[in-house]
């Protein structure tokens, strides 16, 4: 009786059917800057390690501060990141193949408040919980 709540009807047990019950696609989750200008990007440089400036064709920028990730992360370190992204990149972040975090913001001054505030999470023992390179002369993952 418990399929019949549900709306189950087994006389017709392909009627409402889900079938591709899979993750959303990808670029539905881009930030703005980047979905209008995916594929038409000029030119990157990169600032310092861990920092990076992109111009489209458009004449849009963005600048992207990558923070060394690892491939095991607890909810509460995730939790912590996304609290980051919503303060500093109105909730858009980037995992890169290698498991580093890219925060993406579109205006340079932005980025030092984003820097200062992954420079100031440490754990208990001293280290930094977000460590920022990956880039250039930087260490990465």
């Amino acid at each position: 009786m418990a399929f019949i709540s549900s709306g189950y009807n087994p006389d017709k047990p392909m009627e409402n059917r889900i079938t591709d019950i899979g993750p959303q696609k990808y670029d539905k989750f881009y930030p703005p800057v980047i979905a209008k200008n995916k594929g038409k990007w000029l030119y990157h440089e990169i600032i310092k390690p861990g920092v990076l400036f992109h111009v489209a064709e458009s004449g849009d920028d963005l600048y992207t501060v990558r923070r060394g990730g690892s491939r095991l992360m607890s909810v509460t370190q995730l939790d912590e990141v996304c609290d980051i992204a919503d303060k500093h990149c109105v909730g858009h972040l980037r995992f890169t193949t290698r498991n580093n975090i890219e925060f993406m913001v579109d205006d340079k001054s932005k980025v030092d408040p984003l820097i200062k505030d992954l420079e100031s999470r440490k754990f208990d023992g001293g280290s930094f919980k977000f460590p920022i390179g990956g880039t250039g002369a930087g260490v990465t993952n």
